[in-house]
């Protein structure tokens, strides 16, 4: 900073509140500017970026991590809630991080969990 600004700043500190308010004016008179625009569009601007909505998650995947002790009865979940062959629900529950559903509601997924959960499986809604 310049020895001019710094001695400006020191002079600026020793008024009181009411003289720097009258400072404010004078400068907004002279100038033809306001101090309080560039506060105002700050204030509004971090209100607005606060006020967006977050967007909340509607899809979600069914993930098994482990089909447990009793595969059997963990296919026979898969099958029914997929409909597909034995050889492709016994892959899925074979095969570790395997998506048996995906992009499904949260109250079918949650559905789901809970029989995979209920035969046996380690299942994770993603």
């Amino acid at each position: 900073m310049s020895d001019k600004l710094e001695k400006l700043m020191e002079e600026l500190s020793t008024l009181s509140v009411l003289e720097a308010a009258d400072l404010v004016k004078m400068l907004e008179e002279k100038w033809g500017v306001s101090a309080a625009a560039p506060v105002a569009v700050a204030a509004v601007g971090g209100a607005a970026a606060a006020a967006e909505p977050v967007e909340e998650k509607t899809e979600f995947d069914v993930v098994i991590k482990d089909a447990g002790a009793k595969k059997i009865d963990v296919i026979k979940v898969i099958r029914q809630l997929t409909s597909l062959g034995l050889g492709e629900a016994k892959a899925l529950a074979e095969a570790s991080g395997s998506k048996v559903l995906t992009a499904v509601g949260k109250d079918a997924a949650m559905d789901a969990k809970k029989k995979l959960e209920e035969a046996g499986a380690n299942v994770v809604v993603e």
